[in-house]
């Protein structure tokens, strides 16, 4: 497959890059290998049947968010029904589908693991998230729960779930993602939970991703991996993020994330270069998100095409996936249109 080429073999100092990206999404389109296109539809998973999407063959597949707590509603009970019904449906379509396995949220009254893992014995099983105001952490404002993903309690429990979904689906899906390494705990400790540091927070996610290649042989597991705790690329390198990347080449395991932002420098120091060294050598992906399609170039001061998101993410990160939120208008009327129009090329072409 071609993820295991030589494809993406250079290695570009992207964090210099940003004068090089400005030129090359106001040029000519590239070549490169095209991405494979995904539409994500979030929980929304009743939308797969909408005919634009199930009865055309612009898009090969979907990414679809199933949490925790759905799949797992009680301890030892797994509940694969809704996700197996979204398979047939999409197999029987000659499409595929993309889990998305979220324990994680950014909303202050949603949590996403079970109700038992909430429970002294797994330490309350989830911790909060903040955004901080500025750099003192002194004004916090909470942003939503993540599972306690440090914790081998926690951890355990997680396996297990993978290890279940694994027997139901392996080979079957076309992947599974672990959602996004950011986590919003501050730097200084008084904002951390309870077990939290950064190394061990590093040794989780692999952990974690050990564990999900395991029970997913067959099919792509792909981390998103965009920020991690403790660090700001290239100012402050805890070697964490960058661990993590090279950790998921020494496995096979498939890396990339949110967001799909150009001219936004925090991605372009972090996971971004990061994407493109491992484009080639195992499968990547880039979603793009709420807001994306808005964001400015600032050479210009308007928001990119979606050709140019395209080759951007063709060209310069290399990717195998791009993950196509459905924010309106910007869907029906930029992204459908726009992949329809090189399908038929492509058609045409033969």
């Amino acid at each position: 497959m071609k993820w295991y080429s030589d494809r993406g073999a250079e290695r570009r100092p992207h964090w210099w890059a940003l004068p090089v990206v400005l030129l090359l999404l106001a040029g000519e389109p590239a070549s490169a290998a095209a991405p494979r296109h995904f539409v994500f539809f979030n929980r929304d998973r009743e939308r797969i049947k909408e005919a634009w999407f199930a009865d055309t063959p612009t898009f090969a597949g979907a990414q679809v968010k199933y949490t925790w707590k759905e799949l797992e509603p009680e301890r030892d009970k797994y509940e694969f029904g809704p996700l197996l019904e979204d398979l047939a449906f999409l197999s029987a379509r000659n499409k595929r589908l993309f889990v998305q396995l979220q324990e994680t949220s950014f909303e202050t009254n949603r949590v996403l693991v079970p109700d038992y893992l909430r429970t002294p014995e797994f330490g309350g099983g989830v911790a909060m998230q903040y955004a901080f105001a500025d750099e003192s952490e002194e004004q916090a404002t909470p942003e939503g729960w993540v599972a306690r993903r440090w914790d081998p309690r926690v951890q355990k429990r997680f396996h297990m779930l993978l290890e279940e979904l694994g027997q139901a689906v392996d080979g079957h899906i076309e992947g599974l993602n672990l959602p996004e390494t950011a986590v919003g705990f501050g730097e200084r400790t008084n904002r951390h939970p309870e077990g939290f540091t950064f190394i061990g927070y590093r040794e989780a996610v692999q952990t974690n991703m050990l564990a999900a290649k395991a029970a997913f042989p067959r099919s792509i597991v792909m981390q998103y991996a965009n920020f991690m705790p403790g660090e700001w690329l290239p100012w402050k390198d805890g070697g964490h993020l960058k661990g993590v990347y090279e950790f998921a080449l020494q496995h096979g395991i498939g890396v990339g994330g949110p967001d799909l932002l150009p001219f936004r420098k925090g991605q372009l120091n972090h996971s971004y270069p990061l994407i493109k060294a491992a484009s080639g050598k195992v499968p990547t992906g880039i979603a793009v998100q709420i807001g994306n399609y808005a964001a400015v170039n600032p050479a210009t001061g308007q928001p990119p095409d979606i050709g140019q998101l395209i080759q951007f993410a063709a060209v310069e990160l290399g990717v195998d996936f791009i993950f196509w939120s459905t924010q309106e208008p910007h869907f029906s009327r930029e992204v459908v249109p726009h992949l329809e129009s090189l399908r038929q090329k492509a058609v045409d072409r033969r």
